[in-house]
């Protein structure tokens, strides 16, 4: 078990578009205790993202095309040395500093990932099918009931990461994936409840197209785990 005051942790956070927020995501993440390292992995963005990023302190990883939310982490992830794994999305502005419960739940033992669950009416909207499966897929793969699959706010520890291979799955279906390997390697998964915000998805095409992409790449993460099993 490890105090607290004495982790070392790296916070990894995929941006694409996101000139707007991540400066304040940034800033909100430095003054969580322990934390050694801040990467931003510029997704692709048209933006300013990445010069926002940077102004605000962050260590900015630029790719030319947009590679999705696994490959962007994976990026990423090559790059980070803390004894902590703090995965982070980049409009959580000031609330990303809740971050900081999550990294307290694996540092000290209680669990090797600790998703963060928002509060009830700050999930992101839609129709809630992706969620709904995610949920099903999960307790069907490992008999875990959780609220927030899909959230993207997460710390891990060195067994965790190990347990991976030292790689995430590629695209949206990453955090499903995680869920499911880790899960069925007999390491413990905590949903630790996080006063954090950010922007929802809206019931708009380009909030179809997202919320469709995601199922398609959940889909193809549960097939080859079934492959593999």
């Amino acid at each position: 078990m490890k105090p607290v005051a004495e982790l070392t942790a790296s916070v990894l956070i995929p941006a694409f578009n996101e000139e707007a927020k991540i400066a304040e995501t940034v800033r909100a993440v430095q003054k969580i205790p322990g934390v050694k390292q801040i990467i931003v992995v510029d997704d692709g963005s048209t933006d300013h993202t990445g010069q926002e990023a940077e102004n605000a302190g962050a260590t900015v990883i630029r790719t030319e095309i947009n590679r999705g939310k696994g490959g962007a982490l994976n990026l990423g992830l090559a790059s980070a040395h803390g004894e902590y794994l703090l995965l982070l999305d980049a409009d959580l502005g000031a609330t990303a500093l809740e971050g900081k419960k999550l990294l307290a739940t694996v540092a000290k033992g209680k669990a090797d990932l600790a998703i963060g669950r928002f509060p009830d009416g700050q999930r992101k909207s839609g129709f809630g099918f992706v969620l709904y499966f995610a949920r099903k897929v999960i307790r069907r793969f490992t008999g875990l009931t959780l609220s927030a699959p899909l959230s993207g706010q997460r710390a891990l520890n060195q067994k965790a990461l190990q347990a991976l291979g030292g790689e995430f799955a590629e695209g949206f279906g990453v955090e499903v994936a995680m869920i499911i390997d880790l899960a069925r390697q007999g390491l413990v998964i905590k949903e630790v409840a996080v006063a954090m915000t950010h922007r929802k998805t809206k019931r708009n095409l380009a909030g179809f197209f997202h919320r469709g992409r995601q199922f398609l790449h959940i889909c193809k993460a549960v097939g080859q785990r079934l492959l593999s099993s």
